[in-house]
């Protein structure tokens, strides 16, 4: 069954190179960056936080660019995404390296050796890793773009799906004319229109296919994949050309999508991963917020699903939630699996803000508090010495 990550538990790093010092310029890869760091905090793909997507744009040192890629890697849960497009470098081995702005044909040392951004994701924490490559494997920075027909085998990393782009001449790496490079432009476009007859969401098997058929179509080279432990699952948007359109033809007779599959809360993390799939779970039933009401018996006014799906903590009761979710079609034992994942977060958080009790330590008095002290024990003796006499 096809996922969406955990967004607030999701890390991206997108790098690319468009100008360089000695070889050919990109300038298209610097569009690829910000419309892919737009599509992955969208709502109809990964919803990332704009803190979790790193964009690295013409970066000058490969120890700028692997810090970036560790911290993703270490503060990633579920899933951890690095996106590089450029030129590429091979070495004799047939070890890729990825250029940097100051590269130089035929001198790797000037580049980013892949096999450091393969280690750090080896030793990172997140559960999945997607490794999206749009850039030749040759040494040439002009002419054939060619590489080892293994090349995807010795980039694919355990645990990871790696999608690259084995593109073989400039023009078919980066069109003069398009906007963007030839690969991640076919990418963008599948996410921004969908796959017509399509899955409901766009995994990364159904991506690669998908863009094997367009890429071929154009008479461009066919794109590579690497899966491994079933990471061709993980998705990276909604099928826009399969989604209900809630907003004008609803589902008819206010009825909710049967036979769907509905997104499922096994992979939640954190609130904001909550508060996503929640949002995704009235998307996939094709039901307006006046619709959900409706078919809730009154139990929840449109107003009120509003607040539910826009609240940044958690609430502290259920039955708002179990309403909407039940509202939505979703059947009794998914509703009881997210009310487990609710308790989950709702325990985490309270635990989290629960505030520690630090003893409390005698302080030493300042030297002016000592001085007023003796200066008081000396006044109280004088006094009592008056007393006495008198």
């Amino acid at each position: 069954m096809s996922v969406l990550p955990d967004p607030g538990a999701t890390r991206a790093v997108l790098i690319g190179t468009s100008h360089y010092d000695h070889l050919e310029s990109l300038p298209a890869v610097s569009n690829n960056l910000t419309a892919l760091a737009e599509a992955l905090t969208g709502p109809t793909s990964w919803a990332l936080p704009q803190e979790h997507c790193t964009i690295l744009s013409n970066p000058t040192t490969a120890e700028m660019t692997m810090a970036a890629v560790r911290a993703a890697a270490e503060q990633a849960r579920d899933t951890v995404l690095i996106y590089f497009a450029g030129h590429g470098l091979v070495d004799p081995e047939g070890d890729l390296y990825l250029a940097m702005p100051q590269s130089k044909q035929q001198r790797v040392e000037t580049g980013l050796p892949y096999r450091w951004i393969r280690q750090a994701l080896l030793n990172g924490r997140a559960d999945r890793c997607v490794v999206v490559l749009d850039c030749c494997y040759s040494g040439l920075a002009l002419g054939t773009m060619g590489g080892p027909s293994d090349l995807a085998d010795q980039a694919a990393v355990e645990g990871t799906f790696l999608l690259a782009a084995a593109a073989e001449t400039r023009q078919a790496l980066a069109p003069p004319d398009e906007t963007f490079t030839a690969f991640t432009g076919e990418l963008l476009d599948t996410l921004q229109t969908g796959i017509p007859n399509g899955p409901e969401l766009i995994d990364f098997g159904a991506l690669y296919r998908h863009l094997r058929i367009r890429l071929a179509a154009k008479g461009r080279p066919d794109p590579q994949a690497r899966d491994r432990n079933t990471g061709a699952r993980l998705a990276l948007g909604r099928n826009l050309a399969c989604l209900p359109k809630t907003a004008t033809t609803p589902s008819t007779d206010g009825e909710p999508a049967t036979g769907r599959s509905w997104p499922s809360p096994s992979g939640i993390r954190t609130v904001g991963g909550f508060f996503k799939s929640l949002a995704d779970v009235r998307v996939t039933s094709g039901l307006t917020h006046q619709m959900v009401s409706q078919r809730s018996g009154g139990h929840i006014s449109p107003g009120t699903v509003s607040r539910l799906l826009n609240r940044e903590s958690l609430p502290k009761t259920w039955p708002t939630t179990a309403a909407y979710l039940s509202a939505c079609g979703v059947p009794d034992q998914q509703v009881a699996e997210w009310h487990a994942v609710w308790t989950r977060l709702l325990t985490d958080t309270t635990t989290d803000a629960a505030p520690h009790t630090v003893p409390r330590q005698r302080q030493k008095p300042t030297t002016l508090q000592r001085l007023t002290g003796r200066l008081s024990r000396r006044n109280g003796r004088s006094r009592d010495r008056r007393s006495g006499s008198n």
